[in-house]
C-alpha cells in the first residue's frame, strides 16, 4: 500500500490464535435445509493461506448507548484479505459492532465504547491517534449510497487531494481511473467524468463510494448492508466486486440477507441481542451451525 510510510499502522506478522465460542441454547447437531450449491460460487477457501494473518482484533468490546448495552463483550479476530459477514436479526448489535471497527460511532455524543480494538496488532482507540487516517486505512461503504455533489472524478478524488496521495494532475488522474477501474465502474463513467455523480443510478452510486474508499488506499473495507437499497441486477455486481477486491483488501459486511452472506462470504458471525454467538465458516453456519440460536435464525424460526 502506498500509505504505508505515513501510517501509524504498521503490518506485523500473527499468528491465528483459535478462538472460542460459548453457546447460549446448547449445541445444533441438524443440518440447515438451505440451497449448499451457492457455495460453489465463492472463491474457494483454499486461496487462503493456512495460516492467515490477524488483521484486525476485538478483545471484550462493549458499546453502550447511554446507559444501554448494545454490544456485550465481543472477542473477534478478522484475518487479512477474507470477506467476513455480520448476520442477524434487527437490533442485534451487527452494525453497532462494525464501526467499532473505525471508530465511527466516536460521532455519537452518547456512545461509549470499553475494549480494545487492534489494527495489525496496534490500538486503533489510542487517544494520539489520527482518525482521520484511521479512516482511510478503515474505509466505509454505507445502506445508501451518499456521492458527494460534485463530479464523478471530484468525487474519487477528494480523498486523494485531502491526504496527499497524488504528486501532481497525472497522478490524481491514475489514481482516479484505477480506483474506478477496481469498482468495476471505469467502462461506464469513462466519457463522463465531469458530470454529477448523483446523476448515477443506485447501483453506480454505490460502485463509486466504493472506487472513492479504494482512492485513498485502505486495507480494510467495511459495508453496512451496501446493496439493501439496490435492485437484484445491481446487487449481483456488487457481490462480484466485493469477490474481486478480497485478493486486495479485507472485507467486512453487515447484511440482512443470509442468501448474500452465503454468496460472498468466506466466514460468517451470527450476532443475537448484543452478543456474538458463533463465528466459522460460512458453508459450516449455513448447513451444521454449532448453536441452536444460529439455526433458529437460519430457518426462520424468529429473526
Amino acid at each position: 500500500m502506498n500509505t504505508a510510510n505515513t501510517s501509524p499502522f504498521q503490518a506485523q506478522d500473527t499468528q491465528v490464535v483459535p478462538e472460542s465460542h460459548t453457546s447460549h441454547e446448547g449445541t445444533a447437531h441438524r443440518p440447515i435445509n438451505i440451497h449448499v450449491g451457492q457455495f460453489d460460487q465463492q472463491p474457494e477457501n483454499a486461496k487462503k493461506k493456512a495460516a492467515q494473518q490477524v488483521k484486525i482484533s476485538t478483545e471484550n468490546v462493549h458499546v453502550y448507548y447511554g446507559e444501554t448495552e448494545a454490544i456485550k463483550g465481543i472477542d473477534l479476530n478478522i484475518y487479512q484479505n477474507e470477506v467476513i459477514a455480520f448476520i442477524g436479526p434487527s437490533g442485534c448489535g451487527k452494525s453497532t459492532f462494525l464501526r467499532t471497527l473505525n471508530r465511527m460511532n466516536d460521532t455519537i455524543d452518547s456512545c461509549r465504547v470499553t475494549g480494545k480494538v487492534t489494527l495489525d496488532q496496534q490500538d486503533i482507540y489510542d487517544p494520539n491517534l489520527d482518525v482521520v487516517l484511521l479512516r482511510a486505512q478503515v474505509g466505509m461503504v454505507f445502506q445508501k449510497p451518499n456521492p458527494f455533489p460534485k463530479s464523478i472524478f471530484d468525487n474519487v478524488a477528494y480523498g486523494p487531494k485531502l491526504h496527499g496521495l497524488a504528486r501532481d494532475k497525472y497522478d490524481l488522474e491514475e489514481i482516479v481511473e484505477n480506483s474506478l477501474r477496481k469498482a468495476g465502474l471505469w467502462d461506464e463513467v469513462k466519457d463522463r467524468l465531469t458530470q454529477s455523480g448523483t446523476g448515477l443510478s443506485g447501483g453506480q452510486q454505490q460502485r463509486l463510494c466504493i472506487a472513492r474508499t479504494i482512492a485513498v488506499s485502505p486495507e480494510v473495507i467495511l459495508m453496512d448492508e451496501p446493496c439493501s437499497a439496490l435492485d437484484p441486477i445491481a446487487t449481483a455486481k456488487i457481490e462480484e466486486l466485493i469477490s474481486e477486491l478480497s485478493d486486495q483488501y479485507t472485507i467486512a459486511i453487515v447484511t440482512h440477507s443470509m442468501q448474500q452472506a452465503a454468496r460472498v462470504s468466506d466466514r460468517t458471525a451470527y450476532f443475537h441481542l448484543g452478543d456474538l454467538i458463533e463465528v466459522n465458516s460460512t458453508e459450516k453456519v449455513f448447513t451444521q451451525p454449532d448453536h441452536q440460536l444460529t439455526e433458529a435464525y437460519i430457518t426462520g424460526r424468529f429473526g
